[in-house]
């Protein structure tokens, strides 16, 4: 059996390779931290546009979408602050009602918290469902 033994000329070389792959492997580590804030936040966006969505598509007509959309563009731009905290800043809440195709759409959109100084990232939700309708037999 054969022992491979150090000469003279490999000293220090693994200090050198871990100077070389250390800082690598930790923006990786970092990167990998930074989508999972993006992924949670986009999760938070689309739960909260669900949350909204369920609310909106009892509104019947235009006129009570009109009457009703404020309080239920609140109670979703609280809910993803609540569910987000931190993760989600900022939670901006839209709403689409197209009363002609039977279709309501709800988007969350907000800012990811980041771990690099000066990176802004956003993530946004969106959810559309058919407007409920009541019809008498």
């Amino acid at each position: 059996m054969r022992v491979a033994l150090r000469t003279r000329r490999d000293r220090g070389a693994t200090a050198i390779e871990l100077a070389i792959a250390g800082p690598v492997l930790v923006i990786f580590i970092f990167f990998c931290i930074q989508a999972g804030f993006w992924y949670y936040g986009r999760t938070i966006a689309v739960h909260s546009a669900r949350e909204g969505l369920a609310q909106m598509r009892l509104f019947q007509d235009e006129q009570s979408y009109e009457a009703g959309r404020g309080p239920v563009l609140e109670h979703t731009r609280s809910f993803a602050s609540s569910l987000g905290g931190e993760s989600l800043i900022t939670p901006e809440v839209t709403s689409e009602y197209d009363d002609e195709d039977g279709v309501v759409t709800v988007r969350v959109t907000g800012d990811v918290i980041t771990l690099v100084p000066g990176l802004h990232l956003t993530a946004s939700g969106e959810a559309s469902g058919q407007i409920e309708r009541f019809e008498i037999d």
